[in-house]
């Protein structure tokens, strides 16, 4: 049964729906949907949540019991990009959760994210903070992901270079870096915005908190598994599980990241800062997994769940409100990011 949200919270906690269109981006006569047309599309339902859950640990549990029982150099190297998109999936829900939407009641929810994002060794509660940042403060200099995404186009060799650092392993320390917080204690040391002095300090103590539990969660795994299965079963671990998580998932973590926001006509918006993309199935599966790629939608009303948010594409565009939007396929985006020159986004 659909369950009506949770109210966003205090102050200091709630993620703003990104109300700036300009006229341009706008061509079809439509207008911002009402209360009434939201409300059933932000409702959370949770076993669909459930079922989320499950369609993403499930198969993990699979392809990583096969390539362990098999355990040939063909099954490592079918697993390894297998298990990053699945790790990915694993991020994308945290990133749910993170966004109270899992779950109506925020202490299930809450838990789930937490124990979800654990697994994947990042902390959701501290992502939370950080992610706040990023949407009520898109494209902007406080914007914590355009250090990732920022300054494309750059040419094909630097996008590939790039790529290859990812998939060597060189730069996922400074991923985790970020989940665990960085760029927002580096935004909180600016002392022309101070953009965290609206992050409620429930919010900060519980991402500390989080923080704390992660990292012992990820110390006890190898040890459990140690104890439990031995020397074989921890170089299984470390090439089933941390040697995706350090190679191919970086490498599908940047081209998303570009793909969300990389190389925009213009930041005043989210029609255009954002890009929500279209994939076949397999492309959905690897790379925007959870209807992830609907990105636009997810600027406009961050309250809608991820399963929520086809309706919403739907709705948008029957109403107009996506004609002029970085509406694209994969393809169209990446030869966008792969050109030679970037061009100066236009700002409001």
């Amino acid at each position: 049964m659909d369950q009506a949200p949770s109210d966003d919270g205090p102050r200091g906690e709630e993620f703003r729906a990104d109300a700036r269109a300009p006229a341009r981006a706008v061509r079809g006569g439509g207008d911002y949907l009402t209360a009434r047309e939201l409300e059933p599309l932000t409702r959370l339902d949770a076993r669909r949540s459930l079922a989320s859950i499950l369609g993403t640990v499930l198969p993990l549990a699979l392809v990583l019991a096969a390539a362990a029982t098999w355990w040939t150099w063909w099954a490592v190297l079918a697993a390894v990009p297998l298990v990053a998109a699945l790790q990915h999936a694993l991020f994308v829900l945290a990133h749910e959760a993170a966004h109270y939407r899992l779950f109506a009641d925020r202490r299930v929810n809450d838990a789930a994210g937490r124990a979800l994002a654990s697994l994947a060794g990042i902390s959701m509660c501290t992502y939370r903070v950080v992610h706040r940042l990023h949407h009520n403060h898109l494209c902007t200099d406080v914007d914590p992901d355009v250090a990732l995404n920022g300054g494309y186009p750059r040419g094909k060799a630097y996008l590939l270079r790039k790529l290859a650092t990812d998939l060597s392993g060189l730069t996922a320390w400074k991923t985790y870096r970020y989940f665990f917080g960085a760029p927002a204690a580096n935004a909180e040391t600016q002392t022309a915005q101070r953009p965290l002095d609206d992050t409620s300090p429930a919010l900060r103590a519980a991402a500390r908190a989080d923080s704390r539990s992660v990292i012992a969660v990820q110390l006890a795994l190898p040890a459990i598994v140690l104890a439990l299965a031995g020397p074989g079963g921890l170089l299984k671990y470390l090439v089933l599980w941390v040697l995706p998580a350090l190679t191919v998932l970086q490498a599908i973590l940047r081209l998303r990241a570009i793909a969300e926001h990389g190389a925009p006509p213009a930041t005043d918006s989210p029609f255009t800062a954002a890009r929500t993309h279209l994939p076949n199935p397999l492309l959905r599966w690897f790379m925007f997994p959870h209807h992830v790629g609907y990105h636009i939608e997810h600027h406009l009303y961050p309250a809608v769940p991820h399963y929520r948010l086809p309706a919403l594409h739907a709705l948008l565009r029957e109403r107009g409100l996506l004609d002029g939007a970085e509406v694209r396929t994969f393809a169209q985006t990446w030869r966008r990011v792969y050109a030679e020159r970037a061009q100066p986004p236009a700002h409001a």
